[in-house]
């Protein structure tokens, strides 16, 4: 079989496609990647050829406006125009670049039996796949179609079309791109948004996340009949060249508090060590310092503190007391599956909302980063280090699908929708 995977964002959102080319290759398939131009040599680097998909992430969405995002929407959300302006300004640089991701992906697809999409620019994947009338296959790692079971504070009738107004004016304000990228692959007009024309074409949308994180989620779709199954998160587990150092100065003392950052940089180093130093100094704890996509060299460290680059987080967050980071959908479902208690200081996008996660399964606590200052960060610990929240940790850690099955089960449900497409295709 050939499979063409295409997905865009930080290597967060580009490591559980990775994930699954390998696992298909390995199974004797052909893969064909395309992601961001800054990521293609870690894809390369885990075995997997890449070309370079659309620009830049730093280019295609500025770090400032995503640490900004969030809060500007907390600002104006119980307006109408507030959250569709909001809406308009961050989804713009997709017109900008969905004549040239359409191209790279009308190539990435030509000769292949189905294509795989992350989240980000799942419209133009949908129509090159319905040009070549191959399967399409969406990847969510968390709940991006409309449902009542996202945000429990409110009814779920107000979620569910919340959700679905967001559907419809997400596709006004792209309707002249994708038109004329229809016309260009000789489709007719669309007369829905893609997730409409993506369930009537009855294509898979794996769930890569656990369905127990949002109880009601999987009833209300089962009317669905199989087209979004829930399989736990995908990652490739890599180890890294700190490992090693890490796990020996971990031995050495106290387990520490894990203090992770993803690949897009914290505003301010300095900062950030000295808001983790001086908590970390009031309670008696260590603290590790994942520096993620942050410089930290020119920063002096307190002794108690210890700054590294990227650590493989299934070796490294198991051995420490708790792990602190921004709430990815990878990091998140990572100190689940550790067994340790979690807090979110959260920025943007689905981070607040896998923050509230934790709190509700009560393995943890979440803030906003920005408000975060020493004292309630010194809070924030003391409440989540009391030994309750640890045992219900470890009870959740029993219930996470271990990573390699959720891989298996990711290739095998599209080798599945594959094989369906020739079955059917030999009937006719």
């Amino acid at each position: 079989m050939k499979f063409a995977l295409a997905c865009y964002g930080t290597r967060g959102d580009i490591e559980p496609s990775a994930a699954v080319g390998r696992e298909l290759q390995s199974r004797g398939h052909d893969v064909r990647m395309a992601v961001p131009p800054e990521l293609v040599e870690f894809v390369e680097s885990v075995g997997l050829s890449a070309v370079p998909y659309g620009p830049e992430f730093k280019d295609y969405l500025d770090e400032e406006f995503v640490r900004e995002l969030w809060g500007r929407f907390l600002r104006t959300f119980w307006t109408i125009r507030g959250p569709i302006e909001l809406l308009r300004e961050a989804w713009a640089p997709v017109t900008r670049y969905w004549e040239q991701m359409s191209a790279t992906l009308k190539s990435l697809a030509d000769g292949t039996d189905l294509l795989f999409t992350g989240q980000i620019f799942q419209e133009p994947a949908s129509n090159v796949a319905q040009y070549y009338d191959i399967p399409l296959a969406t990847l969510h790692y968390f709940p991006i179609r409309a449902n009542g079971q996202l945000v429990k504070m409110v009814p779920n009738p107000l979620v569910r079309s919340s959700m679905t107004v967001a559907e419809w004016v997400f596709w006004r304000m792209t309707t002249k791109a994708e038109e004329e990228q229809r016309r260009e692959l000789g489709l007719p007009k669309a007369k829905h948004p893609a997730p409409h024309r993506i369930v009537e074409r009855r294509s898979l949308e794996i769930q890569a996340y656990e369905g127990f994180c949002f109880p009601g989620l999987e009833a209300e779709w089962a009317k669905y009949d199989g087209q979004r199954p829930f399989i736990g998160t995908l990652t490739l587990e890599l180890q890294t060249d700190t490992d090693d150092e890490v796990a020996s100065w971990i031995a050495a003392g106290k387990p520490p508090i894990c203090f992770a950052y993803g690949s897009i940089a914290v505003e301010s180093a300095g900062e950030i060590v000295e808001l983790v130093g001086g908590a970390c100094a009031q309670l008696g704890e260590r603290a590790l310092i994942c520096a993620g996509g942050t410089d930290f060299s020119d920063i002096r460290i307190p002794d108690h503190v210890k700054v590294v680059g990227t650590v493989n987080y299934a070796d490294t967050f198991p051995a420490c007391r708790a792990a602190v980071h921004h709430g990815g959908a990878g990091t998140t479902a990572a100190s689940l599956r550790a067994g340790v208690p979690t807090l979110i200081l959260w920025t943007t996008g689905d981070q607040p909302l896998w923050g509230a996660r934790i709190k509700q399964l009560k393995v943890g606590a979440a803030r906003r980063l920005a408000s975060t200052t020493e004292k309630s960060l010194v809070a924030d610990l003391r409440q989540i280090l009391a030994p309750d929240y640890a045992t219900r940790a470890r009870e959740v850690a029993a219930r996470m699908t271990k990573p390699a099955d959720s891989v298996a089960a990711a290739a095998d449900l599209l080798e599945d929708a594959v094989r369906r497409k020739s079955a059917l295709t030999d009937a006719r």
